[in-house]
């Protein structure tokens, strides 16, 4: 029912906003305007899930072959007493348990492209131990909210558009990011642990959340006593060795266990290209939602009123730059970035704006999307309250994107 509320609000709005610009200020081009844009995006989520489709065929066809040859199964025994404890409807040492930390890990070393495969594969498994087969269960949720929290420790990508727009320091803003995603995703865990009653002062999630808090520190006295060309080689290099020792790790492993690798793969690779077709109606409808809402000019009154706001009770309004940026990051992976990149142009790569615009756009993941992409590859209608924790956290990480740029560079 949320993800109904939300869509038909996107087109309610649209049409109201696009209604006053035409009687009030005598917009023609407006109606015109919103049908292109949702020919445009709607092109544009086809576009994306056939661009999955390669992408998905590999990975998935790897992930079967890592499944056979048992190497999942032992990343499961490693991580349960951590995801046991944030998982606990999974049943101990199940093989989704060691999708879930290949997927986390992989975002956080920036593997988006081996991210998102394997977080479709869990998403599976878990559909697999859901009782209700349209409503999301406690562990999707909680899955699905750390991955729109976007926690990633190398954001190399935000990096590379900050040298390429004649950033005189591109990786200043890593420090920044780095904290607002772990804020983000901090936020994330906790609100979905106080709402499905998890304690969290067991002993393995204190030590685990203590190790990843030392694990950051220690990767920021890295990556800060570094000079910029040697943070984003061995950035790139390191992740992507991992990638394929990923992939030479799970076909030695299968031929280990002694089964046909080229026969387990083409089984996985056939699930991977049904699963890429299956999304395609849920990311066009979002999608076309969004843009509808983009192009009426619903979010330009959005900015404007909050400009206007923030100067009335006496706040800073420079932040007010990157709020397209900021608003767009749980709508749009591909418009967030778009509004970064405009940003940087207008007020320049070392602005306090260009800055704060790339902070935001590394803080989160987009939660609209992972919502549509990993929900509508097993049918999920009823997402819960998934879509809300998940905004909560997107709210965390842009009220900490504010406060970071403004302590670091205002």
């Amino acid at each position: 029912m949320v993800l109904n509320y939300i869509w038909v609000g996107f087109f309610l709005i649209a049409f109201v906003v696009a209604l006053a610009r035409l009687i009030i200020w005598g917009d023609t081009s407006v109606f015109t305007e919103i049908i292109n844009a949702s020919f445009d995006s709607a092109k544009s989520g086809f576009e994306i899930s056939i661009g999955l489709t390669g992408v998905l065929t590999l990975w998935l066809g790897i992930m079967k072959i890592g499944e056979k040859g048992g190497v999942i199964q032992s990343f499961a025994r490693i991580s349960a007493p951590v995801f046991g404890k944030l998982f606990p409807d999974i049943p101990q040492k199940h093989p989704v348990t060691g999708s879930i930390f290949m997927n986390i890990s992989a975002n956080l070393l920036g593997l988006d492209n081996a991210a998102t495969p394997m977080g479709l594969k869990t998403m599976q498994q878990l559909q697999e131990l859901n009782p209700q087969k349209e409503r999301a269960s406690n562990a999707m949720i909680m899955f699905l909210c750390i991955n729109a929290s976007g926690l990633t420790m190398i954001p190399i990508t935000i990096l590379m558009y900050r040298a390429q727009m004649g950033a005189t320091n591109p990786s200043d803003v890593f420090l920044p990011i780095m904290l607002a995603t772990f804020t983000s995703s901090l936020v994330a865990v906790l609100a979905v642990c106080v709402r499905q009653k998890i304690n969290l002062l067991q002993k393995n999630l204190l030590l685990f959340f203590g190790g990843v808090i030392l694990f950051i520190a220690g990767l920021v006295w890295l990556f800060m006593s570094m000079d910029q060309s040697k943070v984003n080689l061995y950035s790139t290099l390191t992740a992507n060795m991992i990638l394929f020792s990923i992939i030479c790790g799970f076909i030695v492993s299968g031929i280990r266990k002694r089964i046909n690798v080229y026969d387990a793969f083409i089984e996985g690779a056939k699930d991977g290209f049904k699963t890429a077709i299956t999304i395609i109606p849920y990311l066009v409808a979002i999608l076309v939602g969004i843009g509808i809402f983009r192009a009426s000019g619903a979010m330009d009154f959005i900015i404007e009123g909050v400009k206007l706001g923030a100067a009335d009770i006496g706040l800073d309004t420079e932040f007010v730059g990157a709020l397209p940026t900021i608003l767009m990051k749980p709508l749009s992976g591909s418009g967030a970035r778009g509004m970064m990149i405009d940003a940087m142009n207008t007020y320049g790569a070392d602005s306090f704006v260009g800055r704060l615009a790339c902070i935001v756009q590394g803080s989160t993941d987009t939660t609209f999307y992972v919502v549509a992409l990993y929900y509508g590859s097993v049918g999920i209608k009823d997402p819960r309250y998934t879509i809300q924790l998940s905004l909560l956290a997107d709210l965390a990480g842009a009220i900490a994107a504010i406060f970071l740029a403004y302590l670091f560079f205002s």
